[in-house]
């Protein structure tokens, strides 16, 4: 039988047209989330369409999430599961097609029930996976998580006997959101993609967060679009997912675009499908549709500019190992265990994989990463991992409490002032996609 899905072949279909520029947007009010979906759809930016979930909803709540409902409290996200299949159907009737997917959003550790959901709201495309929406998120145990995402992926799986091919987004590549360095984050999202094809999914993407250095951040994508090549099945369908920078964003309007602006360039210089957008106002409050429609129409534009400047056949970006240091790790995990699921568990308990200040008590939590002097995020501790000496030299670096939060605000720091010092005549709040970060450093 033929498949079809709103996500399938969705990187062959988007290969001479730059990225889709996709928002993390939900709303509790059905005709509020159908209000944003439409504001999305007309937005003047090649976009995809979001619904993510509510707090109470990751977590099984749903008695929470009805009475919210219920009393008219506004919750953080659309509750899909107490909203009801008849109810999505209507928000999404006459949005979603063909020329605008959407996708559903949620941190679940335990997704059984909204991977339920949505297959019978009509959706086929969600993200997550065992290790990138257990650690940081949840104290559910990861044997527990695996074995909750195993099930689901096999029952998302089971559209494709129903003519539609199911996606599925690892959240890999931004675990904590910030102080990772890139070759952990590379091997997790790609092993979270083995382990969607291990349990039927053959439509896949693989994400990677923009991080604090865009030298990095580039050899960084290119590592993993070499390592998807190499280890993911012949029969996947992938593609990859740059995101802006999930940690402390800039509080200035400026500054913010100015993160945003080099996130939209790392895509279209990565060759990356989609671009997943924040707002300015996210450093302080949930934004409004008017809000998300702003920060795609800026991302999309400052893409578009991009791309006139970018070579077809750009120079690669230069090796410092990290490509490299992700293999280590993904192929030390998979020597663990021929089953995946129980590779991954078995490699959090010997430290194999270790995500630097997670606190979920199945992380080792020996692991530590740094900004050095030139905004490279490096390792201070690899802890138990596989992997010394491969980035950069062996000394420990001990980081202090004060570095530490230094370096948790310096993405928000630095752009901020860079936005504050340049001599342009217009405010912060003009900036547009016209302003590169290096027209400031040279005002």
């Amino acid at each position: 039988m033929s498949t079809s899905g709103s996500f399938a072949g969705l990187a062959a279909r988007r290969r001479s047209a730059g990225p889709l520029v996709q928002p993390r947007m939900g709303f509790s009010g059905p005709r509020r989330m159908r209000a944003g979906l439409e504001a999305v759809r007309r937005a003047r930016a090649a976009t995809v369409g979001t619904l993510t979930l509510d707090s109470y909803t990751r977590v099984k709540d749903y008695a929470s999430a009805e009475r919210a409902l219920a009393d008219g409290f506004p919750l953080n996200g659309y509750p899909l599961v107490t909203h009801g299949p008849d109810t999505t159907r209507a928000v999404l009737d006459g949005i979603q097609g063909p020329d605008f997917p959407v996708q559903v959003r949620h941190g679940s550790a335990l997704p059984d029930d909204i991977i339920a959901a949505l297959v019978a709201a009509g959706l086929d495309a969600t993200e997550g996976g065992p290790v990138s929406y257990c650690l940081p998120y949840s104290r559910v145990p990861l044997r527990e998580a695996t074995v909750s995402w195993a099930r689901s992926c096999e029952r998302f799986a089971e559209l494709r006997d129903r003519g539609v091919e199911p996606h599925l987004e690892s959240f890999g590549g931004c675990m904590m959101g910030q102080m990772c360095p890139p070759g952990l984050l590379i091997a997790i999202t790609v092993l979270e993609g083995l382990f969607f094809h291990r349990h039927g999914l053959r439509s896949i993407s693989l994400s990677y967060a923009q991080q604090t250095d865009i030298r990095q951040d580039e050899e960084a994508v290119a590592a993993l679009r070499s390592l998807a090549t190499a280890f993911l099945p012949d029969d996947t369908d992938w593609h990859i997912v740059v995101y802006a920078y999930m940690g402390k964003y800039p509080r200035t309007h400026g500054g913010a675009l100015l993160v945003l602006r080099a996130a939209a360039e790392l895509a279209v210089r990565t060759g990356a499908t989609r671009l997943i957008v924040k707002t300015p106002a996210e450093s302080y409050r949930i934004p409004t549709i008017e809000e998300n429609v702003e920060a795609l129409e800026f991302a999309g534009a400052a893409a578009a500019a991009e791309a006139t400047r970018t070579s077809p056949d750009p120079a690669p970006a230069p090796d410092t190992g990290i490509a490299a240091e992700a293999r280590q790790l993904i192929e030390a995990v998979l020597g663990l265990h021929p089953d995946i699921g129980q590779a991954l568990v078995r490699a959090f308990a010997k430290g194999y994989l270790d995500v630097p200040y997670c606190l979920h008590a199945d992380n080792h939590g020996r692991s530590r990463g740094y900004i050095d002097g030139a905004g490279r995020l490096r390792w201070a501790s690899v802890g138990s991992m596989p992997i010394r000496g491969i980035t950069g030299g062996t000394r420990e670096h001990t980081v202090g409490s004060s570095e530490l939060l230094s370096a948790l605000s310096y993405v928000e720091r630095t752009h901020d002032l860079l936005a504050l010092r340049s001599q342009d005549t217009r405010t912060s709040d003009e900036l547009d996609a016209g302003t590169t970060v290096a027209d400031l450093r040279q005002a």
